[in-house]
């Protein structure tokens, strides 16, 4: 096999193609023969030491993918040699092979694409639990959704839109922005242009949104959090642009809103049975047509450096998805 090794996590430059020996699966593992592996943000910082969780070195990035079960190992019962499945492991995902968590694969139906598979779990499922979950989202409600052309950004418009409620999107180009419309957004913001305050007031007839979605952080917060309805849920889900906002307390007691954290893996962690269900519906969701993945390209698994670069640039809309060929 070939994968990507990062043994001194420094940055994307010294990740190597290298050949390495196919892994044996232990207790509870499965070898996966990797199809199609998506590049997801947190796989920028974990080969620059700046992630939450620093894996053991040396070790191949990659934290979602999809591909056919090889073998199984001890004490796997529901995985078999040949079944499609989908992974969210972390890591191991840039290879022509990986070892994958056997309670970590998500089965997959013949209808459900290699490259969709990959760009789906972490994005879904982050969106899903925030806005269903985290912000109790109701049909008829207006949820704002920021860095909405990106891969969460993306299936938060879809999966807002699919529970009923009004969606506005806000993108740093017009080219993003109508991507988002595209998506079924029913109002877009470019916020690298005019006020974003006037804009949001405009775009809600001066009510605010009842939940925003925020994957993005830095200087919109605050000017977003001014803005929001009353009782008003502002979903923190990361910060994608570097900087960690903070906000004067008064603002959440005078709009009697609420700042709610959104971390999707220790929820899936703590409460397993509810995150099945919710991977469930979404698969359901994804059959229905209801939902489906924006790939903004495939690429070659061997052209990751470029794939690395052109996310830096953020000139990615949806999920960028390497596959190997063949």
């Amino acid at each position: 096999m070939h994968a990507w090794l990062c043994t001194t996590p420094t940055g994307v430059d010294l990740l190597q193609w290298t050949q390495l020996p196919t892994p044996t699966p232990g207790p509870g593992q499965v070898l996966l023969e990797v199809k199609a592996a998506s590049l997801n943000f947190p796989d920028l910082l974990i080969v620059q030491n700046k992630y939450q969780m620093k894996p053991p070195l040396p070790f191949v990035p990659g934290s979602e993918y999809a591909g056919v079960v090889q073998a199984v190992g001890e004490g796997v019962t529901h995985l078999a040699v040949g079944q499609r499945v989908a992974c969210l492991s972390g890591t191991g995902g840039f290879g022509t092979h990986a070892l994958a968590p056997a309670a970590l694969c998500m089965p997959l139906p013949d209808s459900f694409s290699f490259v969709d598979a990959a760009a789906f779990i972490m994005t879904y499922a982050t969106s899903h639990h925030a806005l269903i979950d985290r912000a109790q989202l109701r049909a008829g409600e207006t949820v704002l959704v920021l860095g909405a052309a990106g891969g969460v950004g993306t299936a938060a418009i879809q999966i807002a839109k699919a529970v009923g409620a009004r969606v506005i999107a806000a993108a740093s180009t017009d080219e993003k922005c109508a991507l988002c419309q595209a998506q079924g957004a029913d109002a877009t913001i470019n916020y690298s242009q005019g006020n974003l305050r006037e804009a949001i007031k405009t775009a809600t007839d001066g009510k605010g949104p009842d939940v925003v979605y925020d994957p993005v952080g830095g200087e919109f917060a605050e000017p977003v959090f001014r803005s929001i309805a009353w009782r008003g849920r502002y979903l923190i889900v990361g910060f994608a642009s570097g900087p960690i906002p903070s906000l004067p307390l008064n603002l959440p007691l005078l709009k009697g809103a609420s700042l709610v954290g959104v971390f999707w893996g220790e929820f899936s962690r703590r409460e397993p049975q509810a995150n099945a269900a919710m991977m469930q519906e979404l698969a359901q969701w994804y059959g229905q047509g209801k939902i489906k993945p924006v790939i903004d390209r495939t690429m070659p698994m061997a052209e990751l450096h470029a794939a690395y670069a052109r996310m830096g640039s953020r000139q990615v809309q949806g999920k960028l998805v390497l596959v190997n060929e063949g």
